[in-house]
């Protein structure tokens, strides 16, 4: 049997739809003011939103000495993990300019994606900032902090490196890897 619905129905599903997702907890991608990315960090977390800056130290020069720097792995950006409803939450600090997405509306990340990145970097896995990649040879990592993340392999130095890439934000990161560790995607 065949149920038609009124557009009046259409609709209150739509929306129904709509609140539902609205409401579930996801990673969105906040793109902030150049070089605001842990005051942005800051704040957010004396808003109580669940935020995420990764960070990888660099040394830096200056006239008389060497200073160990923590800088943002993806500048200007940081992730934030909140119901979509309440990006308003987010967008009311003025180091904010958007949530990143597409026509108008925030589009939400993978959790794997931040897990990994999370892990990784929690393991001291050497990582730094490189430039957004397309083409290259793509792998998958078999094991490690990074399992399970595909990217692209190249070579820097003599050593191994893998590109893990952020579509929406385009921006990649580059980290060491061991041969052993990655197999390649068909």
């Amino acid at each position: 049997m065949t149920t038609t619905l009124t557009p009046e129905q259409t609709s209150q599903l739509v929306r129904e739809e709509l609140s539902d997702t609205c409401a579930e907890v996801r990673w969105y991608v906040a793109q902030t003011c150049c070089h605001h990315e842990k005051r942005v960090a800051q704040q957010l977390a004396s808003r109580g939103i669940q935020h995420f800056l990764p960070l990888y130290e660099k040394v830096g020069r200056w006239k008389d000495r060497r200073v160990r720097l923590q800088m943002p792995l993806f500048p200007g950006y940081i992730f934030v993990r909140m119901p979509l409803r309440e990006r308003l939450r987010a967008l009311e600090i003025s180091s904010v300019a958007s949530l990143v997405g597409f026509g108008g509306v925030a589009t939400p990340l993978p959790d794997f994606e931040i897990d990994a990145l999370q892990k990784g970097l929690a393991s001291q896995l050497r990582a730094e900032p490189h430039p957004h990649l397309k083409v290259g040879r793509r792998v998958r990592i078999k094991s490690g902090p990074l399992a399970g993340l595909e990217g692209i392999l190249i070579r820097k130095k003599g050593s191994l490196r893998f590109v893990v890439s952020v579509d929406l934000i385009q921006r990649s990161v580059a980290a060491d890897v061991d041969v052993a560790d990655i197999a390649p995607v068909c």
